[in-house]
């Protein structure tokens, strides 16, 4: 969109078609002063005379007939697929004979909301938390990721050559140095800021009540040490959770639990574990879980300060959080 005050714009309009109307100007005068063909000073100056001010408004360009416009009763049939199957416009196409294009326009023209938003067991609109100001809610869960055996794992050795080695250790009762029995897992304690997605996290042993209670006690502390009062916060119905050890733990924050199989109540925790995923976890080939768990801390302060957040504008978490130290160590 111009300018309000450049020429053209309504206001030039406006002047255009009070010089040939109100002050007499010929048309090719007031063309040429405003820089404009003559046929287009003709077209708003018999605007004016018939509108006056209104008739400066931009108009829709959408044609007042659209022969080939799909037929209502195909759009309602759309609406139906749409509605009681919940497919995208490739598949609704693929079933009614139309493009996927003309599927998508129609669903576009009625409002239709996306998939992506809709949750796939109700069809119900899914309503995301959004809060306010830092503390007010913060999302609390645990990941479960499995050790690095010593060596590096399947990803660095290979699928092919790590079940012929241990089929070869099966049958001659020995171990080889490419075998690797289950090394147990860690438990990723995490609780995040649902206003600005700082987080504090830990390896952790297990997801006991009392490892979790614990946990979150110095989470409240890092949470207290970052100028952040929690108020609220938001968990699973996991048993950790439900415990006596993690509500005496809480003290006076108000605990919420998600609904029974819904985490996308808790997406923003969850959505952090895939990113600890893509850009920790499983971002190179480790050739001992010590070097894995060494890095984790460096990338998760990289997380909360330098790294760029999409929901919050590019900017990292550490960046609403006010007076914040460490932000740009």
């Amino acid at each position: 969109m111009s300018h309000r005050n450049a020429p053209l714009s309504e206001t030039g309009r406006l002047r255009l078609a009070r010089c040939v109307v109100e002050d007499g100007w010929p048309l090719r005068r007031a063309a040429e002063r405003f820089q404009v063909a003559v046929s287009t000073a003709a077209r708003w100056a018999g605007r004016y005379r018939e509108l006056g001010e209104a008739g400066m408004a931009d108009r829709s360009s959408r044609p007042h007939r659209s022969p080939n416009q799909t037929p209502t009763r195909t759009e309602r049939r759309i609406i139906k697929v749409r509605v009681i199957r919940r497919w995208g416009p490739a598949q609704i196409g693929y079933l009614l004979g139309l493009h996927p294009s003309t599927v998508h326009r129609v669903l576009t023209r009625y409002g239709v909301a996306r998939l992506r938003w809709l949750d796939r067991s109700t069809g119900r609109i899914i309503r995301r938390i959004e809060t306010s100001a830092v503390g007010e809610l913060v999302h609390v869960d645990v990941k479960k990721l499995g050790k690095i055996p010593a060596g590096g794992g399947w990803r660095m050795l290979g699928r092919a050559k790590g079940t012929r080695n241990a089929q070869a250790d099966k049958s001659s009762g020995q171990r080889s140095k490419y075998a690797h029995p289950l090394r147990g897992h860690h438990f990723l304690h995490t609780a995040i800021d649902a206003h600005s997605r700082l987080a504090y996290s830990e390896l952790l042993a297990d997801e006991r009540k009392e490892t979790a209670a614990a946990f979150w006690a110095r989470a409240q502390a890092w949470f207290t040490e970052c100028g952040i009062t929690v108020q609220k916060v938001l968990t699973d119905n996991g048993s950790c959770y439900r415990s006596h050890a993690f509500r005496d733990a809480l003290g006076d924050i108000e605990h919420r639990r998600t609904r029974p199989y819904r985490p996308q109540t808790n997406g923003k925790v969850e959505r952090f574990h895939r990113t600890l995923a893509d850009e920790w976890a499983y971002a190179r080939l480790y050739t001992s879980d010590a070097e894995r768990c060494a890095e984790y801390p460096r990338w998760l302060h990289t997380y909360n300060h330098h790294r760029g957040h999409t929901a919050l504008g590019g900017q990292p978490p550490a960046s609403r959080v006010p007076n914040l130290s460490g932000q740009y160590s």
